[in-house]
């Protein structure tokens, strides 16, 4: 097992011969497995993540701070119960943006309190917002405001009746 972390801007054409997108960071398996670990509980110590991965302490402390150098890593959160906090509503907005203010928009919706989420697409839209509310009054603040900001044309707001999963930690 390779105790180096090697991070590189190349990685290999993957199967049926397309070629991975160059900002894609290729890393060992062992940073695969910390990232895992981490994702799963990053509150646990280097020391027990090093019996779990067999490796040295330092190994884990080396490879993290690589991660985080590389900013694979961008920091630790706990993962929260919403609705426990008081926010009871989540709405799923989207927006339309008058031609060539797409980012200073997003920009600006993404400073509001209450946005988890601000997404460019493809589509009938330009972009989706996530958001939790308090409640309905908070949510009609929000979306008020929205319209009221210059080059917002319109939006379409999707209220969230059941969340079946919210999970954004990547599979192992």
């Amino acid at each position: 097992m390779s105790q180096e972390v090697s991070f590189s801007n190349k990685r290999p054409a993957v199967s049926g011969g397309h070629s991975v997108h160059p900002e894609h960071l290729a890393i060992e398996e062992l940073d695969r497995k910390l990232i895992v670990a981490l994702e799963r509980d990053c509150r646990r110590s280097n020391r027990e993540l090093a019996v779990e991965l067999r490796v040295s302490p330092s190994t884990v402390i080396t490879h993290v701070k690589n991660l985080e150098a590389a900013g694979l890593v961008k920091g630790y959160a706990a993962i929260l119960d919403h609705q426990k906090l008081g926010y009871e509503l989540t709405a799923v907005v989207e927006v339309i943006v008058s031609k060539g203010k797409l980012l200073e928009m997003e920009r600006e919706i993404a400073k509001v309190p209450g946005v988890c989420a601000v997404y460019d697409v493809t589509g009938a839209t330009d972009g989706i917002v996530i958001g939790k509310f308090r409640d309905r009054e908070e949510l009609s603040r929000f979306a008020k405001s929205l319209l009221a900001m210059p080059f917002v044309e319109r939006t379409n707001t999707h209220i969230v009746l059941t969340t079946v999963k919210e999970d954004f930690r990547l599979p192992p």
